[in-house]
């Protein structure tokens, strides 16, 4: 057996951190999911939303283009990104799968932070009114840790695909 069809983890099989950051990141992002992550209050009531519950909310209000950006970036994404991690890591590849599945991960995760940027951004829109108030909740950091921890594993799975292989001995 060559190494070109070795997996990663067949590789470097003292790797334990690349593992455990793909399951971490899996843990924080499901919990992320579900903890609130914004508090807006106004003058007469106050919501607060995970990630989940704003996807239901905008669905319920029809407005389903930002439904399918928000669920894609903030749910479909980030899990088809730990999967195929979790793929890149265990399974034996050839090459150029490797590669595609790199560059699609690299391409898309330039994304990563879309949710932490918009709650930012509803966050400071809301501050410069005088009727209403927001507050980002646990969820968004937990969410945020999730992304950063993945962008991490993607880092180093990435440098360790990309790194040349050993002659077979």
């Amino acid at each position: 057996m060559t190494d070109q069809k070795k997996s990663l983890q067949e590789l470097y099989p003292g790797r334990l951190d690349i593992p455990l950051l793909i399951l971490l990141a899996g843990v924080l992002l499901g919990i992320g999911l579900i903890l609130p992550v914004l508090t807006v209050q106004k003058i007469w009531e106050k919501n607060t939303f995970s990630v989940i519950s704003g996807i239901q909310n905008l669905y319920q209000e029809k407005h389903y283009f930002l439904v399918f950006i928000i669920f894609f970036f903030s749910v479909v994404f980030p899990v088809i990104k730990l999967c195929s991690l979790g793929v890149l890591w265990v399974v034996r590849l050839k090459e150029e799968h490797q590669k595609s599945i790199l560059y699609w991960l690299e391409l898309l995760g330039k994304w990563s932070m879309l949710d932490v940027f918009v709650v930012a951004v509803i966050v400071v829109a809301v501050k410069l009114g005088v009727l209403a108030k927001a507050e980002p909740r646990t969820g968004i950091y937990i969410f945020g840790a999730a992304v950063l921890i993945s962008m991490i594993a993607t880092f180093l799975v990435d440098n360790l695909a990309k790194r040349p292989k050993r002659p077979a001995r």
